[in-house]
């Protein structure tokens, strides 16, 4: 796959990756002892059958096909009587063949397979959570695996979304991926960037609760009005709720900045060196030998974001210029990026009711970032089979 950019833009590219080992406040992130708590929850693994060329390149043999989880998380502000409640994504609807016929044929066709056990709403009131105390439900974007169902949700329960975000809808626009049900009874506010106050590592920025704790970031390129949520969950250390900004962690990761502030474990190291994992018939490091792959002299991410034409994704370079300005979050030791469909990490961190919030303090962001290089991890797409 080839990325067309210009001089002037890998220069760019490279300075933001290059500075990205830095303190939150580096950043230009205002200091607040505002918090929000983030919980996470899997709504459902769905399989992508022959599809991971739409997503990532490159696709080495056995690797057509993937399992992804669709995560959702709840984002609370405030405590008791003043508790303020979000969701960031709702991963899939139940009822996956009553999508507008536009998305409903991924099912149909076989594209996309999977059972959703209990969506999102289920869960939250298995869990004690009752859905009219959910303020707003944020879409990072308004793909099928994004939206859950409105239509469960009470009409006290607004939608906020990118303003950038196509809402056209299915039967008025024969080929909408959206229908009237997702937005009937809700209030919609869409989040203009042009207004925003705020710019961190180049993205723009607006301050949604107005004291520091979460920020909604401008990260287009997926898909046009995709969004990023900035949630400061101690008054130092910060999770970016990535959306679809990066599909698997080997878009990211490698890089220089990230190498340097958490280094490929010894373990992982050795199984690369040894020719147990990254091929090198695929990957190339300068201090790599046949057989023999060397990750610390990798000085850029193993995949990229596919360009084909069936690909998800909207706009491939402007998907990159996000992620690269994302790619320096993903280096600071003060924020976790995590993403929506992360496989690696399935299995590594807790799941409501247990809070994400003490991830720092705990070493998560350590114990996991490296998983996708495992060749016993799940994400592990770097040796043919």
């Amino acid at each position: 796959m080839r990325l067309s950019f210009s001089p002037l833009a890998i220069l760019a590219l490279c300075h933001l990756t290059g500075s990205a080992f830095a303190a939150f406040r580096d950043f230009g992130i205002p200091p607040s002892d505002a918090t929000v708590s983030i919980k996470r929850f899997n709504v459902a693994n769905f399989t992508a059958v022959n599809e991971l060329h739409t997503l990532v390149a490159p696709i080495l043999p056995g690797h057509a096909s993937t399992v992804f989880p669709l995560y959702s998380y709840l984002v609370e502000h405030g405590t008791g009587e003043s508790r303020r409640r979000l969701m960031f994504d709702l991963g899939i609807r139940k009822d996956v063949l009553n999508f507008a016929p536009a998305v409903k044929v991924l099912f149909t066709s076989g594209d996309f397979t999977g059972n959703v056990s209990k969506d999102i709403t289920e869960q939250l009131q298995d869990g004690g959570i009752e859905l009219e105390s959910i303020e707003s439900v944020i879409w990072s974007h308004s793909h099928f695996d994004h939206i859950g169902d409105m239509s469960k949700w009470p009409n006290s329960t607004s939608l906020v979304i990118g303003s950038e975000t196509d809402t056209s809808t299915y039967p008025q626009n024969a080929n909408a991926s959206l229908q009237d049900s997702d937005f009937a009874g809700h209030n919609v506010t869409k989040i203009d960037f042009s207004t925003a106050t705020h710019t961190f590592s180049g993205l723009q920025a607006i301050d949604y609760f107005g004291d520091g704790s979460v920020y909604l970031v401008n990260t287009p390129g997926h898909l046009p009005g995709h969004l990023t949520a900035l949630a400061r969950v101690t008054p130092t250390s910060f999770i970016l709720l990535g959306g679809d900004t990066f599909h698997h962690a080997g878009e990211a990761r490698p890089r220089p900045a990230f190498q340097q502030a958490f280094p490929c474990p010894a373990h992982l190291l050795e199984e690369a060196n040894s020719g147990q994992s990254i091929s090198t018939d695929f990957f190339w490091s300068p201090k790599s030998s046949l057989g023999s792959f060397d990750i610390p002299s990798r000085a850029q991410q193993l995949l990229s974001i596919s360009d084909l034409p069936d690909r998800f994704t909207a706009d491939p370079v402007e998907a990159q210029v996000s992620l690269e300005k994302v790619a320096t979050f993903d280096a600071d030791p003060d924020i976790f990026v995590l993403i929506a469909h992360d496989l690696s990490i399935v299995g590594s961190l807790p799941y409501f009711p247990e809070s994400l919030d003490a991830w720092k303090e705990n070493g998560w962001k350590e114990e996991t970032v490296w998983n996708f290089v495992d060749k016993a991890n799940p994400a592990f797409v770097f040796s043919p089979v």
